[in-house]
């Protein structure tokens, strides 16, 4: 594996709950027109499941088809890597596939996505998850309740989820060596991680970037916005979903659980945003961050395993991506993300959505089911490039050669912070990612341009909430 398709199949990774949904937008007014059949000819009895290429590669289809094979040889699969840079443009090739009545029984797809696909084009999972209810119990009590619910909506499972990727803060131990900083603690403050930037510059050049972010829904401004108890779109939650919770988790998993989250009333202009835009203003001003333009982080591997980054948030897949860069396990570690008036974050998950279109629905259950399994799912996540949503499969052993030495934060993410959730992802998701990257740049100008800038999002958010998708 050459070094440029590894940072660009690890980055795609790292953008893979934040890059989001954009080229939705200029496909959504084709949604009513998202329900033609198969052509004839072109049905080869297979069922067919589409995923993002660079994230399955050839060998993770191998593992998938052979696996579903030896359980299922009635079952003919298929399985079609779509080469894509993004989940946007992932999202705008499978819409194109539907439309031209060519779509699969199955697509991957993120937190970006969930919503989208349930309510357009979606096939709850109700009936099937309580028909197999035995058989499914142990995948439910391996699984945080947060990831589940993510993957609800309006009251009904969409999705059961796979992995899932929290924004925790990867720090360069080199870069801490030459701060003569200590690691944080675990409860760490937004004060404490400015004071350890401030550290980190003094003691290196003037090429040298002590945090890194980009300018995207995962992984940008919103787990400062988290951390600030606030967020983009006031958060709900959707009646419903007590068959699920009385069914799986206990009285105190699912205590606050409803049917799915609900994104509404946008409150850019809400005082806890404002100060959080001020405060990250502030970085940039005082030199501490660059100003996040584009947000692609083409070269973001190279510059922190070179010690050119002290920090960045990132969650498990950049253990397998910094490891597969050449970079020692104890070169890196990882913690939480830095307490403010909450220590709650933010994090994105994926999973299989069936298809309304879909004639194999019973077969694109069985699938669902398999690809779910521990075993399926260790001989997939072997590299670790992603965090599996299976608690059990987080073990020493699965990192002792990639790091890092504290692993355990990728899932105690959830599991001691319970209030963990999801990124901001309604429906029109597309339209809101498209004017937080637009209005989040020209915040960040100046201290100056936060409130002009965040009065102009909150005016085009409120626009873009109104509208169908």
């Amino acid at each position: 594996m050459t070094a440029s398709h590894l940072n660009r199949r690890t980055l795609l990774r790292y953008g893979a709950y934040g890059a989001g949904a954009a080229a939705l937008a200029g496909t959504a007014a084709s949604w009513d027109r998202l329900t033609g059949a198969d052509i004839p000819g072109r049905d080869d009895g297979s069922l067919v499941v589409a995923t993002l290429g660079p994230a399955y590669g050839p060998e993770a289809v191998r593992t998938l088809t052979e696996g579903f094979k030896e359980v299922h040889p009635d079952i003919k699969l298929r399985i079609n890597a779509v080469q894509a840079v993004d989940w946007s443009d992932f999202f705008a090739k499978i819409l194109t596939q539907i439309a031209a009545g060519t779509a699969p029984d199955l697509v991957y797809v993120a937190t970006e996505g969930v919503q989208l696909f349930a309510q357009r084009l979606g096939v709850p999972l109700d009936d099937w998850v309580k028909r197999d209810a035995e058989e499914l119990r142990e995948y439910f009590a391996d699984v945080h309740p947060s990831l589940v619910e993510s993957m609800m909506y309006e009251g009904s499972l969409y999705q059961l989820p796979v992995e899932f990727n929290a924004a925790d803060m990867y720090l360069n131990n080199q870069v801490l060596k030459r701060a003569g900083a200590d690691f944080p603690a675990a409860d760490w403050t937004r004060d404490d991680f400015t004071g350890l930037l401030r550290d980190m510059k003094q003691s290196s050049g003037s090429q040298f970037t002590p945090y890194f972010w980009t300018n995207r829904l995962w992984g940008g401004v919103v787990p400062w916005l988290f951390a600030n108890d606030t967020n983009l779109l006031s958060e709900s939650k959707a009646p419903g979903g007590g068959w699920l919770w009385d069914s799986f988790y206990p009285a105190a998993a699912r205590q606050g659980r409803g049917g799915g989250f609900r994104w509404t009333t946008p409150q850019a202009t809400d005082a806890r945003v404002e100060e959080a835009y001020d405060y990250l203003a502030s970085l940039i001003q005082e030199g501490l961050c660059t100003r996040p333009e584009g947000g692609n982080g083409q070269n973001l591997i190279g510059v922190f395993s070179t010690g050119r980054v002290g920090v960045t948030p990132a969650g498990g897949f950049w253990a397998g991506g910094l490891h597969l860069a050449g970079m020692k396990a104890n070169g890196f570690d990882v913690q939480y993300f830095p307490r403010w008036r909450t220590q709650r974050m933010q994090y994105g998950a994926a999973g299989y959505a069936l298809l309304r279109t879909s004639k194999r629905q019973d077969e694109a259950w069985e699938f669902i089911k398999y690809a779910a399994r521990k075993d399926t799912l260790t001989r997939l996540f072997e590299t670790n490039q992603t965090t599996p949503a299976r608690r059990s499969m987080l073990t020493a052993d699965r990192y002792r050669e990639t790091g890092p030495n504290r692993w355990q934060v990728f899932y105690d993410t959830l599991d001691k912070f319970p209030d963990t959730g999801p990124i901001p992802a309604p429906p029109q998701v597309a339209e809101v990612e498209q004017v937080l990257l637009k209005h989040t740049g020209t915040a960040l100008a100046s201290r100056r341009s936060v409130a002009p800038a965040l009065r102009r999002m909150q005016s085009d958010l409120e626009k873009a909430m109104e509208r169908d998708v």
